[in-house]
């Protein structure tokens, strides 16, 4: 096993890793920002060091300050978490090239599905099933381009290949709007993510968001833990999760599963990885790879009892996966809220200090958070301060839970969107299960 991990991230996510370290008998390295000297998991650490500035460009995304804080503690790997580095594939190269161990998949492996064109071409390969669409990058030729989609069929979605966080994409309903929606998305791409390289898919309209959490050790195995549903978005960011997704047989499950496992093999992964879907009449289309842990791993956890951030330990310590997919069982209904300093009707961040706090407990409920009286929330990173996750035989009982969590959860001094969860919560149709993607933003339309 690995002796010493240090954690380049921070937040719930960071204290997530500690505690799996502290089980596995790992020590752990802290960084942190001159803004998180009190961050719970820098106070828990066996170690912890300053890596600069609050702004993240000046230390959580500073590889070299990174680095040498592995070098001075004698670390010997270091977790990315998610955002920040964790899906950067020179980061991920520079730790290896610097002699410490990268707990997640290779750079190249990185580099390959973090281009949506490459990573298309890769799924589709392993039989993966994909949104119809231009099978590579669009070129300067605009016939070519309008035959394309004249193909594929209108509504069309421009999309930049480097792209991700819901930047970088622009539906197109007729072909008058092609040529310039293609200039406008090329530009934005460029100026995004300096890669200008954008392709073109079917545009699905009322869509499910169900993606597949899959671990591979990169000697041969690989195995599936399901499907979580995270269509409640909000300008493409996730508000709640839930495994397994409603309707969705355990025939249709395997059958995803497992050409996920098989391109997982096909390209040789390494570590936890959830494969992207759009979901539409029974069908499913791949989107895009995340190559690192999920801000949702906890509900699919809950429904399989499998730790997956210990998984991510043992591989990088180069063990074989620790169960196949004959010992997968997946048992109950996990739902999980994200919790935010945010204004639940305008949602403009709230930093500020927590001045009372009180977490929900009872059977089949999990909070995953950093947060404590007292703490002040910086206004210098994402705003979520917390996940809520509930458990039950059922998904009607996980409802329930989540319904007294929220209630029983107490955040003061800041805003929180906890009365738009409570919302969600009550709605008739989240209730039912199965709404799409654009559900959450009609309804917020509709209310306000």
């Amino acid at each position: 096993m690995l002796d010493k991990v240090l954690i380049a991230n921070r937040g719930e996510i960071a204290l997530r890793v500690l505690r799996a370290c502290k089980e596995l008998g790992i020590k752990t390295v802290a960084v942190h920002s001159t803004a998180d000297k009190n961050l719970k998991h820098v106070l828990l650490a066996d170690e912890s060091i300053c890596i600069g500035k609050p702004a993240a460009p000046d230390s959580y995304l500073n590889v070299p300050a990174i680095v040498a804080a592995a070098e001075v503690t004698n670390s010997v790997a270091i977790h990315p978490g998610y955002g920040f580095l964790a899906e950067n594939a020179d980061f991920a190269d520079q730790v290896e090239q610097s002699g410490f161990v990268f707990i997640g998949p290779k750079g190249d492996t990185i580099r390959l599905m973090g281009d949506k064109v490459s990573a298309i071409d890769a799924m589709k390969k392993a039989g993966v099933p994909c949104v119809p669409g231009s099978d590579g990058p669009l070129t300067p030729d605009e016939d070519r381009n309008k035959a394309i989609a004249k193909r594929i069929g209108y509504p069309i979605i421009v999309k930049a290949a480097g792209g991700g966080g819901g930047r970088g994409m622009r539906v197109v309903r007729s072909e008058d709007e092609l040529v310039n929606s293609i200039a406008m998305t090329q530009a934005e791409a460029k100026a995004a993510f300096n890669n200008d390289v954008v392709y073109m898919e079917k545009f699905l309209e009322n869509p499910r968001h169900v993606e597949i959490q899959v671990l591979a050790d990169g000697q041969g195995n690989a195995i599936h833990l399901g499907e979580r549903d995270c269509s409640m978005q909000r300008r493409h960011q996730k508000v709640v999760e839930e495994a397994p997704a409603p309707g969705i047989t355990p025939e249709m499950r395997n059958k995803i599963g497992e050409r996920c496992c098989r391109a997982c093999i096909e390209i040789g992964y390494r570590g936890a990885g959830t494969f992207e879907f759009l979901y539409e009449n029974g069908e499913f289309y791949f989107i895009e790879m995340n190559t690192r842990i999920q801000v949702e791993h906890p509900v699919s956890e809950m429904i399989t009892s499998v730790d997956l951030i210990k998984e991510q330990l043992r591989i990088a310590a180069g063990q074989p996966l620790s169960i196949d997919q004959s010992q997968v069982r997946i048992k109950g209904h996990a739902i999980e809220c994200r919790i935010n300093a945010e204004d639940p009707d305008t949602f403009a961040p709230s930093p500020g200090k927590i001045e009372m706090f009180h977490a929900p407990g009872g059977l089949g409920v999990r909070w995953d958070s950093h947060i404590y009286a007292g703490y002040s929330v910086p206004p210098n990173y994402d705003s979520m301060i917390g996940k809520l996750i509930t458990y039950g035989e059922s998904r009607d009982v996980a409802i329930a839970r989540m319904r007294h969590a929220l209630d029983e959860l107490v955040v003061e001094g800041i805003k929180t969107n906890i009365p738009l969860q409570k919302r969600i919560m009550a709605d008739e149709n989240f209730g039912t299960g199965g709404t799409n993607i654009h559900y959450l933003e009609k309804k917020l339309g509709i209310d306000h």
